[in-house]
């Protein structure tokens, strides 16, 4: 049974966590997967799926919140970011997958948007899906495929509040993270001013780096005489998306603000954000749903101060999940076999420095 990186005696930062310690933590959040493991033939296999957040309950598009996003590095293929950074509104599920399967989860996600709004594309606009991605080529026969329209709406239909699955799931099914099996991890923190307190969750696909990259493994391996006597497979520079979702009533510049501090934990595992990664930060806020019919010609929101408190507590919230969402990554995946019979195995935790 694999452990979450807190539950083997580990912490990250300073701040509380959520009761379940996960992007949904986050009010009305859901999260939901569609795992594809099985063999296409005698030596091509799926190992591959899709994952979908949800930033509230209701029709997303009909009531849209306030998001950004933030490139650390463009390595990435991913779809809706420039009308997501030009409004300011996120107005579909944020979805998760392979790099080849981008094109059939967005149609799967349009059906799905299309089913619940029959004026999208007739009495008002188109909708904006937004999509992002990570190669997981070495484990998965992305050649082939196996990613459909469909396994985008069956994600989104298994989205639910409860504890996000982490490890080799969904979206992170065939990712690798410095050499060893990553995939889905997930971490949230709580930061409170005199009157509110609010919940900031992150949720990774990290498919990243070298083992030699991983502070943590090198430190482990130099404090407890741990061995690595395995096989690692070849890496490129790889990618990672970083999910940012908060109840905290912010706007996009400041969802911006908060999205560069990921970035931070990001580094702190030992990432370098190479030539070639794709490091992509995707957040939002649900603390004010903004209809998408609206008469007037203004629009109140609250938000908070830049100068308060409470912004540097949500840069080291956002800071703190993302290092603790990838660690989850590791500790969490299972030792995976894929496309070619290919294996990965699973970060071992006595190489883990608990000093």
């Amino acid at each position: 049974m694999r452990k979450r990186y807190r539950d083997l005696g580990f912490a990250v930062g300073k701040l509380p966590t959520g009761n379940k310690n996960c992007l949904t933590d986050v009010p009305g959040v859901a999260v939901g997967h569609k795992t594809l493991q099985h063999e296409i033939d005698e030596e091509n296999s799926a190992c591959t799926g899709v994952t979908a957040i949800l930033p509230h309950q209701g029709n997303i598009f009909q009531n849209k919140v306030v998001a950004a996003s933030y490139i650390l590095n463009g390595f990435g293929k991913s779809t809706g970011l420039i009308q997501l950074n030009e409004l300011g509104r996120l107005e579909s599920p944020i979805m998760l997958t392979n790099t080849f399967g981008v094109p059939q989860v967005a149609q799967g996600t349009l059906e799905y948007l299309l089913d619940q709004n029959e004026d999208i594309g007739d009495s008002t606009g188109t909708a904006n899906v937004i999509v992002g991605e990570c190669n997981d080529s070495y484990l998965n026969a992305i050649r082939h495929f196996p990613v459909q329209s469909h396994h985008a709406r069956e994600a989104i239909a298994s989205a639910t509040t409860k504890q996000v699955e982490e490890g080799a799931v969904g979206a992170g099914t065939g990712m690798i993270c410095c050499e060893f099996k990553g995939g889905i991890g997930t971490s949230s923190r709580v930061v409170s001013t005199d009157e509110e307190t609010y919940t900031l969750g992150c949720l990774v696909v990290s498919n990243f780096g070298k083992k030699q990259d991983l502070l943590y493994y090198q430190q482990g391996l130099q404090h407890s005489g741990a061995t690595d006597d395995f096989q690692h497979p070849p890496q490129s520079d790889g990618s990672i998306m970083i999910v940012v979702a908060t109840n905290a009533p912010v706007n996009e510049r400041q969802l911006k603000r908060i999205s560069k501090r990921c970035g931070i934990g990001l580094g702190r595992t030992g990432s370098h954000m190479a030539n070639g990664s794709g490091d992509i930060v995707i957040a939002f806020s649900n603390a004010t749903p903004l209809p998408h019919y609206q008469t007037s010609a203004f629009e109140e929101t609250t938000q908070l101060r830049d100068d308060h408190k409470i912004m540097t507590d949500l840069f080291t919230a956002a800071a703190e999940a993302t290092n603790e969402a990838i660690m989850n990554s590791l500790t969490m995946a299972e030792t995976t076999t894929g496309h070619q019979h290919r294996q990965v195995k699973a970060l071992p935790y006595e190489v883990l420095n608990k000093k």
